[in-house]
């Protein structure tokens, strides 16, 4: 296009570039050459772009030092010098040097040839040749700090998304597991009623198929297929109920209590209660085996408030994210389990407390906005 528009009246003579001021002198083909050497070039000035100049420079030069008519494709000269800089690799700054030392060199024979032109007006021109290379280098910057900025934002949401779906898989993994083995360690104990053997496999076997179902899923979302639950819901977003029942026929006394009118929730809130819940009911058989579990839902308009509360071992065997501190202080630190549950409920807006109670208990308290998902 360049090229075309170089030989297109009324673009041919009338625009252009002219330096040396030198008299005219007419010589139509030698012309019509240096001008295609200053357009033609240009299809090298993104792949090779000091090339791409090297060649438009000298048909420039030459063009000038003849004194040849104007031309548009003597612009070219500029687009060169912008692709440079917004093109060449980290070696550009080594074609400074050549290139300046190419310009004096320009200038000296133009000056020898009679040119009218002085030292300030080479300056001038110089900083403006400067100005085009600049002004690629300036939007290469650009480019490459965009292109840097959409990495990291890239490599942030992978990480929050791997650390999400680490909260659910251990979510998932450590409160069946742990059902399991509280199921099938009571097993033995229960051989004088078969039909209580009987409950507890069928609860073991329950327990199984729900944590495969679960990890299906994830690893559904893993695989990005996008697979979900039959029904169309995640199998994580389970029945609070079914929770406390599986509680139960471990042999953990556990109860559920819903206050208000449940109305629906959004996908973030939802999964945060059932994974608030389960997380604290395994932290319970884990560390309070046989100790009453509350489980209190309340449901509000503007939110949901959960407090899971236990009475707490004879002697003080507290989850390995917390330590015991004076009574009715809450304190939380570093451990997965409840560290994953304040990050969940965190992201959502809403507040979360956990620690020892002062009658020797233990309690999870979260209120989580019904308002908007993350």
């Amino acid at each position: 296009m360049f090229t075309v528009l170089s030989f297109t009246e009324p673009l041919a003579g009338s625009v252009g570039a002219q330096f040396g001021d030198l008299p005219t002198r007419h010589a139509p083909v030698l012309a019509v050459l240096l001008t295609l050497g200053q357009t033609v070039p240009l299809v090298l000035r993104t792949s090779r772009p000091a090339l791409c100049l090297a060649l438009v420079g000298l048909s420039f030069a030459a063009h000038q030092s003849l004194g040849l008519p104007q031309t548009f494709g003597s612009l070219g000269l500029y687009v060169a010098l912008y692709s440079v800089g917004a093109n060449a690799d980290r070696r550009r700054r080594l074609l400074v040097v050549p290139a300046v030392a190419a310009y004096v060199v320009f200038c000296v024979v133009l000056h020898r040839l009679g040119s009218p032109q002085r030292l300030p007006d080479w300056v001038v021109i110089g900083l403006v040749l400067a100005a085009f290379w600049t002004a690629g280098t300036v939007v290469r910057g650009r480019e490459a700090a965009g292109a840097e900025r959409r990495r990291l934002a890239e490599l942030a949401a992978t990480a929050a998304e791997r650390s999400r779906l680490a909260r659910e898989l251990h979510d998932v993994v450590t409160h069946h597991v742990t059902a399991m083995v509280v199921q099938s360690d009571a097993a033995p104990f229960l051989m004088d009623a078969p039909e209580r053997v009987t409950e507890a496999l069928a609860a073991i076997s329950g327990t199984g198929r729900r944590a495969l179902a679960e990890l299906r899923y994830l690893l559904g979302v893993l695989e990005a297929t996008g697979e979900a639950a039959p029904d169309g819901r995640a199998p994580a977003r389970g029945d609070l109920r079914d929770l406390v029942e599986q509680a139960r026929m471990g042999g953990h006394p556990a109860e559920l209590v819903e206050e208000g009118e449940r109305a629906p929730l959004p996908i973030g809130a939802e999964l945060a209660v059932y994974r608030l819940v389960q997380e604290s009911l395994t932290n319970a058989v884990k560390h309070a085996p046989g100790r009453r579990t509350r489980v209190t839902v309340g449901h509000h308009r503007q939110h949901v408030e959960v407090d899971v509360s236990n009475d707490g071992p004879g002697e003080a065997r507290w989850p390995d994210e917390v330590a015991p501190t004076a009574p009715g202080r809450e304190h939380l630190s570093g451990g997965r389990g409840l560290r994953g549950l304040r990050t969940r409920v965190d992201m959502l807006g809403g507040t979360f407390a956990a620690g020892p109670r002062g009658d020797g208990g233990f309690s999870v308290r979260a209120r989580i906005p019904t308002r908007g998902d993350a």
